[in-house]
């Protein structure tokens, strides 16, 4: 052992955590490395942190006092759709100065689905079959290409998933995007702890590690160097989602320009709720500040709760777009804005003291991790714009039923067999429709691609 590995071991064993080297003389050569490495990256200072928050005083959870939260609604009457044009103006304006960058969170695996490999390389495209990452991608070219200045990529992935989604995308050629404009950087992650606080081993030379949420996205791109190097191009807003929902309307001038002409923060896009039992997270007011509701933290009574137009007052469901200013995300990032920890009670496997591998039948350890939306109330400004869920949300999360791949295409479908129909292209009620984003973006795109001659029936019949 190094002097460098042995002053790690001194520092670990004055935070009481010196029983992660118990093991270490039978271990190899390779395995000593792993354990090392894996002991140098994690923060002891933020382990105490969460120790003395939440593992050494019981607290009861704090019930935030609730109220409904401002939000843009849909562009239903004259003045909803001048502000809209208004705003698609400086969003278009923001993208001709080559102002914004589009962050994707690629992190999840595709196991749900059945599939063994980065959710992102799910194929999804009703007729095309393309993956999620293809899609992504062809919407930041076609985006590029329209405005004429580049639109850089960055994917969060995995440590587990990260070599597999560059594979993919060297094997596709970026799809089309200069590989200098797509950045990989790896979420962070956080040891699971026992009921004293203790880090636990997966194994005799591993430590048990899991994602540390994806609140944990604004450190892991400062530490990273990819905020930085986005400053140095110009960028200074960043357009946010997650991979799974290949509906979004990617850098979308509309949602820009509202968050750059108020001067939000941290903006989203919100959906109204199927129904009040629908468990999705709700914008609202906590204590005063902006914020995300989880379902299970509604009251029945809040959650049936209607207002005279009888709408649910708290309807405005969260699907995971956002846009944020750069120098907003770059103060969470370095630190200077702390973002909560949650915690959870789970079964974790560890090895025992004999050095035995143990499936605890009852919870005996504790997760934690951020989410992205409590950024929300760090914000000094934020903005929340709502849009038609049949336009822009249709997530595969499930193998079957909702939110299902079956649900994403006929969502996918229907949607497309507007944007035809709207051009004068005209579909059989059951056919399966896909409009590829290097072709159009858009309804209108589309439409005027027609109008214009630029394409046609006879390209559909051979598409």
């Amino acid at each position: 052992m190094t002097a460098k590995d042995a002053a790690l071991r001194t520092r670990l064993c004055e935070a009481d955590q010196g029983h992660v080297f118990r093991f270490y003389d039978d271990l190899s050569a390779e395995q000593r490395t792993t354990l090392l490495a894996q002991l140098r990256s994690i923060d002891l200072a933020l382990v105490k942190k969460l120790i003395d928050r939440h593992l050494a005083v019981e607290t009861e959870p704090h019930t935030p006092k609730l109220a409904p939260a401002e939000v843009i609604p849909l562009a239903a009457d004259a003045a909803g759709r001048a502000e809209a044009a208004a705003s698609r103006k400086v969003g278009e304006e923001a993208l001709r100065a080559g102002r914004l960058a589009v962050l994707v969170v690629a992190g999840g695996q595709a196991t749900r689905l059945g599939y063994d490999a980065p959710k992102g390389c799910f194929p999804i495209g009703p007729v095309s079959g393309k993956s999620l990452f293809q899609v992504h991608a062809e919407k930041v070219l076609a985006l590029s290409r329209r405005y004429g200045r580049a639109v850089p990529l960055l994917l969060l992935v995995s440590p587990d998933n990260h070599g597999p989604t560059r594979r993919f995308f060297e094997q596709h050629s970026y799809f089309g995007l200069p590989a200098a404009d797509v950045t990989f950087f790896e979420q962070g992650m956080l040891p699971a702890l026992d009921r004293d606080g203790r880090l636990l081993l997966a194994e005799r030379g591993r430590i048990f590690l899991s994602p540390d949420g994806h609140g944990g996205v604004y450190r892991a791109a400062v530490r990273s160097g990819a905020v930085a190097a986005l400053r140095k191009r110009g960028v200074d807003t960043l357009f946010y989602f997650q991979v799974d929902n290949p509906l979004v309307s990617v850098g979308d001038p509309v949602f820009i320009g509202h968050h750059l002409r108020q001067e939000s923060e941290f903006s989203l896009k919100v959906v109204a709720k199927r129904d009040a039992a629908e468990k999705v997270g709700v914008f609202a007011q906590l204590d005063g500040r902006p914020g995300i509701v989880e379902y299970s933290d509604l009251s029945a009574e809040l959650r049936e709760a209607r207002s005279p137009e009888g709408r649910l007052v708290y309807g405005a469901g969260s699907i995971a777009i956002h846009a944020f200013s750069l120098a907003f995300f770059e103060r969470l990032g370095q630190g200077a804005l702390e973002l909560p920890y949650h915690f959870a009670r789970k079964k974790v496997p560890y090895i025992d003291e004999a050095g035995d591998l143990v499936n605890p039948a009852e919870p005996n350890g504790v997760k934690f991790e951020s989410f992205v939306f409590d950024g929300l109330a760090l914000a000094r400004r934020t903005m929340a714009m709502e849009v038609a869920r049949d336009e822009e949300f249709a997530p595969v999360k499930n193998r079957t039923g909702e939110d299902s791949p079956e649900s994403c295409r006929q969502a996918w479908s229907a949607l497309h067999r507007r944007w035809l129909a709207a051009a004068g292209l005209r579909l059989r009620a059951d056919a399966v429709a896909e409009v590829g984003p290097l072709l159009a973006l858009d309804a209108e795109e589309l439409a005027a691609k027609v109008a214009a001659g630029t394409i046609g029936r006879a390209w559909f019949d051979h598409a």
